[in-house]
Order: C-alpha cells, then structure tokens, then sequence
C-alpha cells in the first residue's frame, strides 16, 4: 500500500556541518529565528533544491512554510547571527545580522558547501531596536534579481525560497511580512574582518583568515603568506565580478564594505537596478545623494573597498607595521589593472573580439560614450549589433556612431574568425533580457499590492534563459516605454 504521508521538511537531505559556528564566539551569536503567526509558502525554487541535493517534494508542500519562516528548524541546523562591521557610504558602522539569521552550512551530494540563511526571521543581538523582520516586496525582488544574476551566468547568492509569515511589517505603512531562504557561497564579508581590526582583536582575525582561505582558496592554503594570498584571491574575485556587472548594465546600488562577499558573489539586492540608456553616472538608489555607488563608479568604489580590507589584514601580513603597510600596499597596486583587464575581456566578448589589439580599449571606450550622447538603450544596442553596413535606424543614423561602425567593422576583418563566430561570442556576453527595471516593479506591485504573482512568474520565466531569443516579451527586449517614470530603489530594510 502506497502511503500518502506528506515528507517532513525538516528532513528533506539536509546534511550540515557547520564550520563557521565552530569559529570563536566573537565572531556570532547563537539565535532563534522568532516564529511566524500564519507561515504561507509563496515561491519556491525546485531546480535549486536539487542542485542542492534536497527533496523538492518535502519542500514544495504548505508544511515546508513553517520550515522557511523559521518556526521550525532542519536537521542539523545552528542558527547564528553574524557580528561584523562596514563602511556604508564611506563610515564605518558596528553592525551585524540585524535581520538574518545563519541556519548553518549544508554540504550538497557533491561535497560543495553553502550558507543557508533566512532573511526577516526576527531580532538578533545586532538588530539595533530594529524588528528583525522583512516585507514581501523586497524578499521577491531580491528572488527574481538574484535568479536573474544566475541566469546571466553572474557570480552571485541565491535564493531557495520566500515564504509569508503572516504578519505586517510597519515601515511608512503597514506591508505583508515575509522571510527570503539565502542561499551564499559563504556570508564572510570586508566588513567581517574590519570589526575585528578596528576591536584590535588579532585573534579572532587570524581565526577568520584561516577559515576564508580554506572554505574559499583551499589550494592557497600552506603556502607563501596567508593573508596575502587571501588579498590576491579576493582582488581577482572582486576585479571579474564587477566587470560582469559592468557588462550587463547592473548597479549594486549598496557597495559598502559589508556588501562585498569574500567568495566573489554578488550579495544584497536591496537598492540595485539594471541600466536602460547608458550612462556611467546612473544612480538609482534613493540614499545615494552623491552618485557614490554609480554605475560607472562600481570599480573605483571596489578598489576603495579592498584597501579597507587590506587594513583590516596588517596585524596578519607582517608584525612591524611599516613592513606591513608596505607589503599591502604593493598587492593593492595590481587591481587597477586587473580590473581594467577583466573589463577589456568583456568588452572584446561584447563586441566579438576573438583576438587581441592594442587599439580595442580605444574602440570599445568610443562606442560607449556614443551610447551616452546619443542616450541609446545599452542592452538593446548591443544584443541588436551586428557585422555589416549599419542600420539606417537610432543610434547608427549619429555620424559618430556611424563611422565607429565602419571601424568596428574593419577590427572584425582582421581576425580570421567567421562571421558565424563572431556572432555567437556576441550572442553569449549580449543577453537578449535583463531585469528591466518597470518590468521589475510592476511584478512586484501585483504580487505585493494585489497577491497576483502570475506577472512575477512569467518575468521568472522569461529570465531564466537570458541568451535565448525564443519566448521573450517585448517589454524586455525593447527600451522602455516613452515617459515611462525613472526608477528609483530603496533597501527595504
């Protein structure tokens, strides 16, 4: 007799081995998630779950709410808060999980290990007279733009589930409450190590030096100077990760030291937006009074970033301060170029460069600010460009933009690709489809406002294979409508 019984959620394969809780208590504190009056499931990624080696079956079910709220705790959990510091806007702030609680790290069939974090299950000792609690609105936008990032092959955190508690939030308004199932590489950020220098706490920074390099740079472990080597791996991580921002059009909107994830992931959706006309000097977030955290900026403000890291390393680089300065000082130099280089490759990629020129910096650099004068739609511009006489249609009827295309077309001639391969690198470094920000709010406004996600799911749908032309709506493929307000984001906390 087959039986019938629902799968327990809290059983569903889960496999924790939780390093980090094993770290000095300086670095956490141990927490409960606070339950949830009324826990109702309301997006649930089944191809996450098993990627991650979960049983999709014990997840997708109304019990599993209970499970992703927090009132109830899987096998093997540790639920922990975080303690860490950050530089937001330039300032450094003692801060901590405020609203996010680490359930613990879940090592998948495979042996690949990932933070499993519930974002709004309640107040932590970090909360700062805060509620600890999330609305709807975020917790889908953070959803639909990290799966989004995935889909466009961009380094980033991910998202298993959002599940209703229940109960309002009160911002401005009342809004419905609601918690996001995180899924990281690791939670390990800049601002993790700068707590514990600025607290002169050496200790507990060599603890976490030791615990990066081996959760992340395994094969950089027992060799040369431990928190060197793990300046150089988070340097290189940081220059390829924002070069893939850079080359999709996407604005973090929040790059404070706390934002930057150690594992190289793009991590925290709050304020961030996808570019329509190109503009170096976007600014979508409604803080960022002074463009700080631009589009065109995000490289500068990452390299500002690691210097604050390689602060927080010198007690570790070397005992005599001056020697330590030095030392850093001298890997720090190399980021500048390496960002530049990650970003000429993905400019080469975005024009169906094969071979390398000196001149290709110069081509790609003339094209962008004709997109700027001519204010053309950066993502539309791109996916559409092609080899051959240009098309009498904005932007190419600009006499600039017209003569870049001749040039463009003569670098094409000199490499001995195809016009085929040509064709296909532009295809796999141009998506067809980005989150486009009126796209983004209308979906969250009938799913928060009117409880419709239909809108919201068909947009999931449509992101999920970005490069494919098949199945795609004209909203996303085309510029937003003439008149259509500008977007302006919040960080919903």
């Amino acid at each position: 007799m087959t039986s019938t019984r629902t799968p327990d959620p809290r059983a569903a394969g889960w496999r924790f081995d939780n390093s980090y809780a094993r770290l000095p208590g300086a670095l956490h504190s141990r927490v409960v998630p606070t339950p949830a009056a009324m826990p109702q499931p309301v997006v649930f990624n089944r191809a996450l779950a098993m990627d991650l080696g979960l049983d999709p079956e014990a997840l997708a079910g109304e019990g599993a709410a209970a499970l992703f709220v927090g009132n109830q705790l899987p096998e093997g959990a540790e639920p922990i808060a975080q303690a860490y510091a950050g530089h937001q806007f330039g300032n450094l702030a003692r801060l901590g999980d405020g609203r996010a609680i680490l359930l613990g790290e879940h090592l998948t069939p495979s042996g690949k290990r990932f933070d499993i974090q519930l974002k709004g299950a309640g107040p932590t000792p970090y909360s700062r007279r805060g509620d600890g609690r999330a609305a709807l609105g975020p917790m889908l936008s953070e959803y639909l733009v990290s799966e989004a990032m995935h889909g466009l092959g961009i380094p980033t955190t991910r998202s298993l589930a959002v599940a209703a508690t229940g109960e309002p939030v009160f911002r401005e308004e009342p809004l419905r409450g609601a918690v996001l199932t995180r899924v990281a590489a690791s939670h390990i950020r800049v601002g993790t190590f700068e707590l514990f220098a600025a607290l002169g706490d050496t200790e507990s920074l060599r603890h976490l030096c030791d615990h990066t390099l081996q959760r992340h740079f395994a094969d950089r472990v027992g060799f040369g100077n431990p928190a060197l080597a793990l300046l150089a791996e988070v340097m290189e991580r940081q220059a390829m990760l924002v070069a893939h921002w850079l080359r999709v059009g996407f604005v973090h909107g929040v790059m404070n030291t706390d934002n930057m994830a150690l594992g190289g992931e793009t991590i925290d959706y709050g304020p961030c937006a996808f570019i329509d006309a190109y503009d170096p000097g976007a600014v979508f977030s409604s803080i960022d009074h002074q463009g700080r955290y631009a589009f065109g900026a995000q490289p500068r403000i990452a390299g500002w970033n690691l210097a604050r890291f390689a602060e927080a390393l010198l007690p570790l680089v070397h005992p005599e301060p001056e020697q330590a300065l030095g030392l850093a000082q001298e890997a720090l130099s190399g980021f500048e170029e390496r960002s530049r280089w990650h970003w000429l490759a993905a400019l080469r990629g975005k024009l169906g460069l094969h071979t390398e020129e000196p001149g290709d910096l110069d081509l790609a650099t003339d094209l962008l600010q004709g997109l700027h004068r001519t204010a053309a739609d950066y993502t539309h511009t791109f996916r559409n460009l092609r080899p051959g006489p240009a098309p009498a249609s904005s932007p190419w009827t600009d006499p600039g933009l017209a003569e870049w295309h001749r040039r463009w077309n003569d670098r094409l001639a000199r490499q001995p690709q195809s016009v085929g391969e040509v064709a296909t690198r532009m295809r796999a470094n141009n998506p067809a489809v980005v989150p486009r920000n009126h796209a983004v709010e209308a979906a969250l406004q009938a799913a928060s406002g009117q409880g419709d996600l239909a809108p919201f799911h068909r947009l999931l749908e449509a992101l999920a294979d970005p490069y494919a032309d098949a199945g795609k709506p004209a909203f996303l493929t085309e510029p937003p409508p003439p008149g259509t307000p500008r977007c302006r984001t919040f960080c919903g906390t």
